[in-house]
């Protein structure tokens, strides 16, 4: 394997953008190559199969979409209730819909992954430990809820990204809206943590 980081980032981000345009069928090592702008055979030299690049598109998508710094920074020093959780929701939505096409790549690998056991083995470790990342970052920062609250929170704002990057439904609330209602519908006022 190649050791250039810069050039696995160019071509898996290039492969984000075919998987997202086209689905997995558009996702080859030619293809990739061709919208990378790089000659033929490169990607093959990164990834030696389907199946690693197809691992590391997974990795990229959640290496994108991390937080800002001086975002996250802002958001620790702020007191740990439901206002604090809402703006860490927001910032959620606000990186999902700035880059859209991450969101709708992760999402061809999640339904692929229903149709191909390859996939889904590939997938369901990078999607799993990035739940569990959430899960123990929640739990370190003192927000209010625990596990449960973040796993309906991922199920809604799932929902409402679909709506936001799709056909919408036509709700006249808005994303923020909408946010800071699931955050207090979902999360006890008490801190009080449900059990799973």
């Amino acid at each position: 394997m190649v050791a250039n980081p810069y050039r696995r980032a160019q071509l898996s981000d290039a492969a984000l953008l075919l998987l997202a345009r086209s689905g997995l069928r558009g996702v080859t090592h030619r293809a990739v190559d061709t919208e990378a702008g790089v000659p033929a055979g490169t990607t093959s030299n990164y990834f030696a199969d389907r199946a690693a690049l197809l691992s590391a598109l997974a990795e990229r998508v959640y290496e994108r979409l991390q937080p800002d710094p001086d975002v996250l920074h802002r958001l620790e020093s702020l007191p740990r209730n439901r206002d604090t959780f809402a703006d860490y929701m927001r910032d959620i939505v606000r990186r999902a819909t700035d880059e859209p096409t991450l969101i709708l790549a992760l999402w061809e690998l999640r339904i692929e992954s229903t149709r191909n056991a390859e996939v889904a083995e590939l997938v369901t470790a990078t999607v799993q430990r990035a739940f569990q990342f959430d899960v123990d970052y929640h739990r370190a920062s003192g927000l209010p809820g625990g596990e449960v609250e973040v796993s309906l929170l991922h199920w809604a704002i799932d929902g409402l990204l679909m709506d936001l990057l799709g056909p919408p439904m036509g709700s006249s609330m808005t994303p923020d809206r909408a946010v800071e209602l699931l955050v207090d519908r979902l999360v006890p006022d008490d801190s009080a943590r449900v059990a799973p």
